[in-house]
């Protein structure tokens, strides 16, 4: 069987959704292929997101911020997913997915946003790592093949409001 496309947006592209891609090219290896992009890119992964995916043994090369237009674009990958991670991405008007993926809000908060110490800024960085990582283990062991799109929606939805959902991903906002 063919792996299923995914892709994670947020707005940076710099930290939530890069945690997820690694997550996901780890956690799901053969069964999915992971992207993530940005509505408007910083140009640069956040050095605390790498820190933390390597503390953790997750994959970080080829790790970058881009745009979700590259997505768009004809001759991108078909996507069969794609999850906002954060309330800013979820509220935007999203490019036109070809395909009609499945779409879901899976917002967290960002660890990029806290200020403090070092070892505050970090801990933020793991806490959101986990929750992603706890989101995508329910994920990736769903029997994909075998649910319908109503039930595929409503799980996907229910993993979306899971333990850390931001305010707009606990009340199901179904993104663009």
């Amino acid at each position: 069987m063919q792996p299923f496309n995914v892709l994670f947006l947020c707005t940076a592209n710099s930290a939530r959704s890069i945690l997820a891609e690694s997550i996901l090219r780890k956690e799901g290896a053969g069964r999915f292929n992971a992207f993530s992009a940005g509505s408007t890119p910083g140009g640069k992964v956040n050095p605390l997101a790498v820190k933390v995916l390597d503390s953790f043994g997750y994959p970080t090369d080829g790790l970058r911020s881009k745009s979700w237009s590259e997505f768009a674009e004809p001759g991108a990958p078909h996507m069969h997913f794609v999850f906002t991670v954060c309330d800013n991405a979820a509220g935007e008007s999203c490019p036109i997915w070809p395909g009609q993926p499945m779409k879901a809000h899976w917002g967290i908060a960002d660890p990029a946003a806290v200020m403090g110490t070092d070892i505050e800024r970090e801990a933020a960085f793991v806490t959101a790592f986990k929750q992603m990582r706890n989101r995508i283990t329910v994920f990736t062991a769903l029997p994909l093949e075998s649910l319908d799109r109503m039930a595929l929606k409503a799980r996907l939805k229910e993993i979306g409001a899971s333990e850390g959902a931001t305010a707009m991903a606990s009340r199901q906002k179904d993104p663009a």
